[in-house]
């Protein structure tokens, strides 16, 4: 991003800076969140600045106990009750860090975190869990960044938190997928994984004829987002006439 060039050109800070809220690739309140994680030796911190942190965990008493803790370390709050809701909140909104259960219905931690390694690399992750202890000093290898084992010292999970945030680089904007998911034909049948929570489901194979690489959308049985894709007949194994897009003959 340009904006960050300039600024990594001076030597010393700007006394002022003014921000367009709508900039492409990344709105003006992300960039105002990286100028803060910025090391100019002093000026906003994450200790006064509100990072919004996503808590993911099924059980209310223990979304509310992280919530008041965290609230009161001075970050932004948002909670999901399991991975199919954060899946549908980060539609929405990307956060700056999440804290994560394990065991959850639905969809499970490990589901959640290996789908936000994927999508969202550069958001941290910390893992809070009362059954599951990583072997080693490595917890659960690329998944998470931090551990804590149920019960833990919730200031060491605020502090943890704001170390994290404070080595994280700048939340960028969401992006859209513009591209639709490329679906082969298995006879009867065609398979549809999800760009949202990566699981994979079959629905049976239209009779009708359709025009070749038409667009498609089709909710998820998961999770619910709206897949948008396109299907690559055979038409002589299917047994079926099929017309050429006129873009495309």
């Amino acid at each position: 991003m340009e904006a960050w060039a300039k600024i990594d050109e001076h030597s010393e800070p700007f006394d002022v800076v003014i921000i367009d809220d709508k900039m492409p690739g990344m709105s003006g309140l992300d960039f105002v969140r990286g100028l803060c994680a910025w090391d100019f030796g002093g000026g906003c911190t994450v200790d006064n600045f509100n990072y919004r942190v996503l808590i993911v965990d099924d059980e209310p008493l223990n979304r509310e106990l992280l919530q008041s803790s965290l609230s009161a370390g001075g970050f932004e709050i948002d909670v999901a009750k399991d991975g199919f809701a954060a899946l549908a909140y980060l539609r929405g909104a990307l956060p700056d860090l999440i804290v994560n259960e394990l065991k959850m219905p639905n969809l499970s931690g490990f589901e959640l975190l290996s789908i936000v390694r994927r999508r969202f690399a550069q958001i941290p992750t910390i893992v809070v869990s009362g059954e599951f202890h990583p072997p080693g000093a490595q917890p659960l290898g690329v998944l998470a960044d931090a551990f804590f084992a149920k019960p833990f010292n919730l200031e060491e999970l605020q502090a943890k938190v704001a170390d994290l945030l404070r080595q994280a680089p700048p939340r960028p904007a969401i992006k859209r997928d513009k591209a639709p998911v490329w679906v082969p034909r298995h006879g009867e049948y065609y398979v549809i994984t999800c760009t949202d929570c990566l699981r994979s489901f079959s629905i049976p194979a239209e009779k009708s004829v359709r025009r070749l690489r038409e667009l498609r959308t089709l909710e998820c049985i998961f999770c619910c987002a709206q897949v948008r894709f396109t299907v690559e007949e055979t038409p002589e194994a299917a047994g079926l006439p099929m017309i050429k897009n006129a873009s495309a003959a």
